[in-house]
């Protein structure tokens, strides 16, 4: 990679970021009131973090594999019961980063629990 592509990059970056920051302000205040816009600014912080959640969920050649081994049967133990508390977390907070927090804690601790105590 030549410097001028990275500096160009870089521009590149700061420009798309400027432009989604600077959008909501330079938009009118009468087409930003609009009630579906409102009701997708409540549910789309929900949507990412499942979205994120399942995408995050890693099983390969799970068709191909009939029986699971330990360590993976632990690992997706593990995903699903981070994946409940993240969602049962949220549903009570509504705080995003708090949920992910709570999430990357569980999946640790939940690895850390199912290797020390089934190993």
């Amino acid at each position: 990679m030549t410097s001028s592509y990275l500096i160009f990059a870089t521009l590149a970056m700061a420009g798309v970021t400027f432009i989604t920051r600077a959008i909501p302000a330079l938009i009118p205040q009468k087409l930003l009131d609009k009630p579906w816009l409102h009701r997708l600014n409540e549910s789309l912080p929900l949507s990412v973090l499942i979205l994120l959640i399942l995408t995050s969920l890693s099983y390969q050649d799970l068709s191909a594999n009939i029986g699971l081994s330990s360590t993976e049967l632990h690992l997706l133990l593990a995903q699903i019961g981070a994946l409940l508390l993240v969602l049962l977390v949220y549903h009570v907070s509504r705080q995003l980063l708090v949920s992910m927090v709570v999430g990357i804690a569980a999946i640790n601790g939940l690895l850390w629990l199912f290797n020390y105590f089934l190993g």
